[in-house]
């Protein structure tokens, strides 16, 4: 089997594991959009990481989906409401025993890639590392943060696991990957569509606390109802701690407002009132900053959904 890296999307984190695991000298192919994309990213004769003003480039070869060959081990590194799409086109390409790693935002994209490729291992992913696009094919990693993997359905340790250590990359696996996924949602929806609603950066949230606590009750209400009584425990201290500790970053979803991107509410904010709704919570704060934030993407004409 082979031991390539595939990595499908070069935003900010595929091009941050991109550039460390061809540093570490690992095979790694980048999967891109199409054949402009191509001819883009061949223009600029590379992927550049910027580390503390230190700039490193690293000429690593690019194909589109369309490509020949098998892949054994894909890292999907596209947005969540694009990867389940991405995934089913390179399905095909899959080989016999397959392996993907799932660095989504959110919850609910994890289970639409499963689908597409009910023969493949699926390894999901939680991240705190920073890093973000400077201009295209190039990413200034920002932040040391960790990642998390585990693989709900298999306990085991992939055999490609210690390319993460070789690579620099801060990596430990989880077995409750699942509960480490559903407090980094908690923290999301606490924190993320109240800085684009107050637009502010998310230090501005010590000015509405009362707010952010509410939404913290109810979402460790919820999280306790999914039988995630752990990824509860200490939820409003360290949703604080998080405002504190980036008071003066701006978040994620704040950024793609922004920028006019489309944004991961359906993954985030909407997974987890779909999930107060299937088990019969009623959790009326959320729902209402659910409304308030599609009422708020629609009127930019942004992508609410």
């Amino acid at each position: 089997m082979s031991s390539t890296w595939h990595i499908l999307g070069a935003g900010s984190l595929g091009t941050l594991w991109a550039c460390r695991l061809a540093r570490a000298g690992k095979a790694v192919r980048l999967i891109l959009r199409d054949a402009a994309r191509l001819a883009d990213y061949q223009a600029a004769g590379g992927l550049t990481l910027v580390e503390q003003d230190l700039r490193s480039h690293y000429a690593i070869p690019a194909e589109t989906c369309a490509a020949a060959g098998p892949i054994h081990r894909l890292l999907v590194a596209c947005k969540a409401y694009d990867a389940a799409l991405a995934v089913a086109r390179l399905a095909p390409r899959l080989g016999a025993g397959a392996e993907l790693v799932l660095l989504q935002n959110g919850l609910g994209s994890q289970d639409e890639v499963a689908e597409q490729v009910p023969h493949a291992r699926c390894v999901f992913a939680s991240s705190t590392e920073g890093a973000f696009r400077e201009a295209d094919w190039q990413v200034r990693f920002a932040g040391h943060g960790f990642n998390w993997l585990g693989d709900p359905a298999n306990p085991s340790v992939p055999t490609w696991f210690d390319d993460l250590q070789q690579a620099g990359i801060p990596a430990q696996w989880s077995l409750d990957i699942l509960g480490r996924l559903w407090r980094k949602l908690a923290l999301n929806c606490a924190i993320n569509p109240l800085t684009v609603l107050h637009d502010c950066p998310n230090g501005g949230l010590l000015g509405h606390l009362a707010e952010v606590n509410a939404l913290c009750d109810e979402l460790a209400e919820l999280l306790r109802r999914c039988g995630q009584p752990d990824a509860a425990s200490g939820l409003h201290e360290d949703v604080q701690r998080v405002i504190l500790a980036t008071a003066a970053n701006y978040s994620s979803m704040y950024q793609d407002v922004r920028h006019a991107r489309r944004t991961e509410i359906h993954y985030l904010l909407g997974h987890a009132c779909r999930a107060g709704r299937r088990h019969g919570l009623a959790l009326p704060k959320l729902e209402r900053l659910h409304q308030h934030l599609v009422d708020s993407l629609t009127a930019r004409g942004l992508p609410s959904a």
